[in-house]
């Protein structure tokens, strides 16, 4: 199939440069080429200069609904429960609109499917064309919430003067060059956005465009600037606002009220369009770098021995729940006058920074993410922990800040060690869709003689839920389990649950090293995924307390994002389709012709409070809540010791 796909994109290229090429004018691709910045306006103009095309609508359409048979919250999103009920879709009708829907150029048209999948608010089910996610504006005033005086305002993030040069010379020569002052401007008191109240339009964006949580407030706290760490170091995200994925506007106004000034005034402040994607030099050399489909767009048969190598297979293909957020493409460090100034404690180089806090009695584990090095993260958790015993340290701080997820297992291994191997099994019942396409997979599987190696569908990937491995030529979806929601009734996998303990190199303790009451988490509520789930984990097993910074005051806001169990990629999906020998069958997706990817969330976890409903889907708000001020907003060390005071006393 990725032949007959190739050789059809080879037709569709020329077409596409030639058709744009009728009515003569300048490439406007050729004129922003070899720049890491253009201006907004510059960068759109090439990315809308691909005139839109049938061929490629029907096979992007054809994509995504085949995808979508495998979403495992389909159903749940014709009316979303409360208080969730803002991420309410028809799937299928709104699918049935964009393939219907007229578009001037093929930007529009993936434009429109990639909105639509944002508004889903599911991180883990979006459309991204890497075509045209290849900019992010960025703004020289990302913004803040924080608390002053008692009062909870919006305000130009005060360390921009620090934040911004590190994005680089070139981004801060151009306004410079046109003699924009943005340095004045860090620290201001923001009134309105684009003529909005300034929470207003933070509400705006939450709705409209930050997609990834179901739940509003903690979209809401995704537009604004926060630090995290990205790979395994401390950066800060510019936000929603302040980084925006697409280059659709060229400046924001701001109604403001500078630092040492009381009077108001209205500032128009330029964005700056940065470039992401791959090496060019026009509109022709735009398209093939960038937007048409390669070698790494579809999946592959995992049975040859060749494409194992292409995926570099480990002994057992890995699970993973992440989101995709695309600020760390380029990600910008976190100002040096922020960094903490303590001491690592020991397994601190990977994604997990561990420190112990002045009063000798908190240890804190900055968990950035659950990706990284499957082992590494494991030692280095044990190493962490083992210090702090032996330094005294009777408390336990998590901070989840910004952390999109990783590998299932990591967040299963997580809660495992701080809760003792006693607890059994440490991860939730879990299930897939049982459509008749994977029931196909399954069946072909399992008549292939295929296990873990190579594919997720084969059940010794699973436990029965008395947590003994099933066997490899288990069919979990014969019968397979109806279940109805919103008056629809889908047909599911029966219930398994994670072998994630035979993964773990490092041997966890039998009892928890800590008193369970000793241990809080921290964050944004921005955790997602795996994430998630770790949270979840131990709110519902341990009623861990749990305390989340920032948000719009007011306004109601639950202590995770978007949690699933498993998210496959549309190279992962092939993948299983093309390695059970079924990519013929007429339910199997096409191969995209387009560098493009339709991921989804693969399986459910159900909670533990009520094993009728998703983890997603239960409402779960945190203990605390605290509003971020100056000193904690940007500064991962003043927010610890503030939490230590607050949460240990």
């Amino acid at each position: 199939m990725l032949a007959t796909s190739l050789v059809a994109l080879a037709v569709l290229v020329p077409a596409l440069t030639n058709a744009a090429a009728v009515v003569p004018r300048a490439d406007p691709c050729a004129a922003i080429a070899n720049q890491a910045f253009s201006v907004p306006s510059k960068a759109l103009a090439c990315l809308k200069s691909f005139p839109f095309n049938e061929t490629l609508r029907q096979n992007v359409i054809a994509n995504i609904a085949g995808v979508f048979d495998f979403y495992t919250f389909e159903d749940f999103y014709l009316d979303s429960p409360p208080p969730f009920q803002e991420s309410t879709a028809n799937i299928r009708a709104e699918i049935a609109r964009i393939n219907t829907t007229k578009f001037e150029t093929d930007y529009d048209f993936n434009r429109a499917v990639y909105n639509f999948t944002t508004k889903l608010n599911d991180g883990h089910t979006r459309w991204f064309p890497n075509c045209y996610t290849s900019f992010q504006n960025l703004l020289p005033a990302p913004v803040v919430t924080l608390e002053e005086n008692g009062v909870q305002s919006v305000f130009v993030a005060p360390d921009s003067t620090d934040l911004i040069p590190l994005v680089g010379t070139e981004f801060t020569d151009f306004f410079e060059s046109i003699g924009f002052d943005w340095q004045r401007l860090a620290g201001a008191r923001v009134l309105e956005i684009a003529g909005m109240d300034a929470y207003s339009y933070a509400d705006l964006i939450a709705s409209t465009e930050s997609g990834n949580y179901l739940d509003h407030g903690v979209r809401v706290n995704s537009v604004f600037s926060s630090y995290r760490i990205v790979d395994t170091d401390f950066s800060q995200r510019f936000g929603d606002i302040g980084g925006p994925a697409f280059p659709d506007r060229d400046s924001l106004t701001f109604k403001l009220i500078p630092v040492n000034s009381t009077k108001a005034e209205v500032v128009t402040v330029p964005y700056l369009a940065d470039y992401l994607g791959a090496p060019f030099t026009d509109q022709a050399s735009f398209w093939t770098a960038n937007c048409a489909a390669n070698d790494e767009t579809n999946g592959v048969d995992l049975k040859a021995a060749e494409n194992q190598r292409k995926r570099q297979l480990p002994r057992r293909k890995m699970a993973r729940a992440s989101i995709i957020d695309i600020a760390p493409s380029n990600a910008v460090g976190l100002p040096s006058p922020f960094l903490p100034t303590l001491p690592p404690a020991n397994g601190s180089t990977g994604v997990i920074k561990s420190f112990i806090l002045p009063s000798k009695k908190t240890g804190v584990m900055f968990v950035g993410s659950f990706e990284g090095d499957f082992n590494q993260f494991q030692t280095d958790t044990d190493a962490a922990i083992k210090q702090f015993q032996a330094s005294g340290v009777t408390h336990l701080l998590i901070d989840l800040t910004n952390n999109g997820g990783g590998f299932v297992c990591l967040g299963q291994f997580l809660h495992q060690y701080l809760a003792g191997s006693s607890i059994g099994n440490p991860g939730f019942q879990s299930i897939n869709r049982a459509n008749p396409l994977a029931q196909k997979i399954l069946a072909a599987d399992i008549a292939l003689g295929l296990n873990e190696d190579l594919t997720f569908y084969t059940a010794d990937n699973w436990a029965f839920l008395n947590n003994t491995e099933e066997p490899a030529s288990h069919n979990y979806n014969n019968p397979s389990v109806p279940f109805k929601v919103n008056g629809v009734t889908s047909q599911n996998s029966q219930r398994f649950l994670d072998t994630c303990a035979l993964e773990f190199i490092v041997e966890t303790p039998t009892t928890p090293p800590f008193n369970l009451n000793n241990v809080a988490i921290v964050g944004n509520a921005n955790c997602a995924s795996t994430c998630a789930m770790f949270s979840t984990l131990m709110f519902e097993r341990h009623n861990t307390k749990v305390a989340i910074f920032g948000g719009k005051p007011g306004l109601q806001m639950e202590y995770k994002g978007m949690a699933g169990n498993q998210v496959l990629e549309w190279t992962d999906l092939d993948d299983e389709i093309k390695t059970a020998g079924v990519d013929s069958d007429p339910l199997a997706p096409p191969d995209l012709l387009v560098n493009s990817n339709m991921r989804h969330n693969w399986r459910t976890a159900w909670s533990f409070f009520n094993e009728n409903i998703p983890i997603a889907y239960k409402s779960e708000l945190p203990q605390f809540r605290f509003a971020y001020t100056k000193d904690t907003y940007n500064n991962p060390q003043n927010l610890w010791t503030f939490a230590e005071q607050q949460l240990f006393k």
